[in-house]
């Protein structure tokens, strides 16, 4: 048995409110709760809820931006939680990360050639020149002209920043990406460029994504397994073809429910004869 590429231990997380009165304990939100579960590598899983879930927390655990309550997540055999900081940065070449608001998640002051270079910045090693030269072919991937490296965030519209975020996530050439929402700030139609080229990467590269979603469709497109979040926990967990046609749950079919049908029964028009005009 190999080792997954990805595994999560009753991962646990609670954040302390503000007190309410003096002489009460604060309370506590108990934003994940028991959560467990493994990615294999070439395996990408989806991460479905509704808003306020604990879907984005867990996308801030797994890449190490926040500490668990109690729990660990394993990447490479390497518990992510209890590593040193330097070789926690090292550790990052394996796991990047694209944000869901391709607005605000990159820096208006920093050319396109910085932004994309910054991971290989953090982790050291490599000439100005290098950087450049990994900067151009990695934009070649994902759509975009190399002579884009010299412009700023301001000059491209959401879908084009969306993919300079991939961009970014990508030039470290890493094991896993985690995408928290990463076309739910776009229009419908770029929505779909932008999930076709993640399935391209995820072909060319050989990537793994961990895929945090309200959006079922934006799951089923992209992911093997689905694992779905309510109240913090996972509820069902499977593949998109079972879950979505043969859910077991009651909240996972409740979301199966609420998506939109675009071919919507239509409805016999009432015969001319049948209206009544007002005089």
């Amino acid at each position: 048995m190999t080792e997954p590429l990805v595994r999560v231990q009753n991962l646990v997380r609670e954040y302390t409110l503000p007190r309410e009165k003096l002489f009460q304990p604060p309370g506590k939100v108990h934003a994940l709760n028991d959560v467990s579960f493994t990615i294999e590598a070439g395996r990408s899983l989806g991460i479905v809820g509704e808003s306020g879930s604990g879907k984005s927390t867990l996308a801030r655990l797994v890449m190490a931006l926040d500490t668990p309550t109690s729990g660990s997540v394993t990447m490479l055999g390497r518990d992510l939680h209890r590593l040193p900081r330097e070789e926690l940065r090292k550790a990052r070449r394996d796991f990047q990360m694209v944000f869901q608001d391709p607005y605000g998640s990159l820096d208006p002051r920093q050319t396109i050639e910085r932004i994309v270079t910054e991971p290989l910045a953090a982790q050291g090693g490599l000439t100005r020149a290098d950087m450049r030269k990994q900067a151009e072919d990695v934009l070649d991937s994902v759509g975009l002209r190399r002579n884009d490296l010299g412009k700023y965030p301001h000059e491209f519209s959401g879908g084009q920043r969306q993919r300079i975020a991939i961009a970014r996530a990508l030039i470290t050439r890493p094991r896993l990406i985690v995408a928290d929402e990463p076309v739910s700030a776009l229009d419908v139609s770029v929505q779909a460029q932008v999930l076709n080229l993640m399935q391209d990467l995820q072909t060319e590269f050989g990537i793994t994504y961990m895929l945090i979603s309200h959006d079922l469709a934006v799951v089923h497109h992209l992911c093997h397994d689905v694992a779905v979040l309510w109240q913090g926990r996972i509820v069902e967990q499977g593949p998109p073809q079972r879950l979505f046609t043969d859910a077991q749950h009651e909240y996972t079919r409740t979301l199966v429910a609420a998506v939109p049908n675009p071919e919507p029964p239509s409805v016999p028009a009432e015969p001319l004869a049948a209206r009544t005009v007002e005089p």
